[in-house]
């Protein structure tokens, strides 16, 4: 298969390289019942636990989960799985698995299965394996009947098996130290492959194994090699590093932004590694103690680039519970250390709790969620709160704008759909059967929701 040209249609977390959840889709399914079957248009066997995708494109969806499923017999026990279904009806087509790493739930936490969401461009797809390698596949798997290489060393060949391109092992190349799992969505600009390695503390939460490893790396996305990389948390980072990359031209400055384990937001040029600005997203007194009981926070949701700003909030591991939370509007046209001269607005203290979640910026109007299961519309010039909305469940997911709507999950399972408007408009609410940790996607009219274990194919049955 030949290597995507820029041409190529690109599928990432979020939709776009911005990251900002909002979707131009329409006629977007509003209503829907699992117990009746009301418009359900499919359902399909996933892992135990699924916290990665869905993503939709070229006619398929790809999904991030464990082995539970037992989709390929043979390959018993825990692993991580990446599957691939077919978008029209549902059919399994592929899987690319990984056994679990020998030194246990410290690196590769059991059952969390791949938490990397991909990034899919043309015939090839990205991802981060539980095993903290980057791992490039063909989309067609084996069903093309080739082994595209250079990596032709595939144990497993049958038609439902993964047809792995390039791999590179972050822990063995850069000695990455990740904590509890590597779970980066990554993306690409150019030729280029952006993400952060997931280096963190190790099972007494103190001591960092490998302060020296890089946080943020670009791999050529074509062959997978190293072009650069950069280490700034270091000893500073305070738990894991499980956030995102995210993309944007700021001011005619291309900018690839990253949160570190540090609580810091970064922006690098894109070709060099160099970084443009930082930012610290937590008070100057904030302090970090063991467990969450302390003030200052790591980042786990994703930067949202939007009109010349950035949009970034702060939070913690959710086994630390809850705790206040920031959310901050950076004037990202700045560089340097911005801390103390970009801030545009910030909400938190005792407005705003600790989030996993990504921003989503519509119509002026900017709506996010946080642990304590509360959904904000904000005004996103000002920062000042337009209304909150109580779900009652712990959230994990992010809220998803389209056709007028918000949508969000939470941990009861819950969907909830609002009305997208400065005025708290609830408009229809279901529950999934399980746990919903994911952010839905919209593609062609169909809704597609990933729960603990299933992935829902939502369509208005004409």
């Amino acid at each position: 298969a030949s290597i995507a040209s820029a041409a190529e249609e690109i599928a990432l977390w979020g939709g776009t390289l911005s990251r900002n959840m909002v979707s131009d889709e329409k006629n977007v399914p509003a209503s829907w019942d699992l117990t009746t079957g009301e418009n359900i248009k499919w359902a399909a066997e996933l892992g135990s636990q699924s916290y990665a995708g869905p993503l939709v494109i070229g006619g398929k969806i790809f999904v991030g989960t464990n082995n539970k499923a037992l989709r390929n017999p043979k390959l018993t026990g825990d692993r991580g799985n990446l599957m691939a279904f077919r978008e029209s009806d549902g059919k399994f087509l592929w899987q690319s698995t990984h056994t679990k790493l020998t030194s246990g739930r410290v690196n590769d936490w059991p059952l969390q299965g791949i938490c990397s969401t991909p990034y899919v461009e043309g015939d090839r797809l990205y991802y981060v394996s539980n095993r903290c390698e980057v791992v490039c596949v063909d989309t067609e798997g084996f069903l093309d009947g080739e082994n595209d290489g250079p990596f032709t060393e595939e144990t497993e060949t049958s038609e439902i098996d993964g047809d792995i391109i390039w791999i590179y092992d972050m822990m063995d190349e850069l000695d990455v130290f990740p904590h509890n799992l590597a779970t980066c969505s990554p993306l690409a600009v150019g030729d280029l492959l952006f993400l952060e390695t997931s280096n963190g503390v190790d099972e007494g939460h103190i001591h960092i194994p490998s302060p020296d490893a890089p946080s943020f790396i670009a791999l050529n996305k074509h062959t997978g090699e190293l072009v650069w990389e950069d280490a700034s948390p270091g000893e500073n980072i305070l738990h894991g590093q499980w956030s995102n990359p995210a993309y944007g031209v700021i001011n005619g400055v291309p900018q690839v932004i990253i949160p570190g384990g540090d609580g810091w937001v970064y922006a690098f040029e894109p070709e060099t590694g160099n970084i443009i600005w930082k930012f610290d997203c937590n008070p100057k007194d904030s302090v970090w103690e063991l467990g969450g009981r302390g003030t200052r926070n790591n980042i786990i949701s994703t930067p949202v680039v939007y009109d010349d700003k950035v949009f970034v909030s702060v939070g913690q591991d959710p086994e630390h519970g809850e705790g206040v939370g920031h959310l901050w509007c950076i004037d990202a046209s700045q560089t340097g250390d911005i801390t103390e001269t970009a801030a545009i607005w910030h909400f938190g203290d005792e407005q705003f709790n600790r989030t996993m979640s990504t921003v989503a910026i519509a119509d002026g109007l900017l709506y996010i969620s946080d642990l304590s299961g509360f959904l904000y519309c904000l005004d996103v010039n000002t920062g000042d709160l337009f209304w909150r909305h109580d779900t009652f469940a712990a959230i994990w997911g992010s809220p998803y704008v389209v056709d007028g709507k918000v949508y969000l999950g939470d941990e009861d399972g819950d969907v909830v759909i609002l009305k997208a408007g400065k005025t708290e408009e609830v408009l229809f609410e279901t529950n999934m059967g399980s746990a919903v940790y994911t952010t839905p996607v919209a593609k062609d009219g169909v809704l597609y929701i990933v729960t603990r274990n299933t992935l829902v194919a939502i369509e208005e049955k004409k």
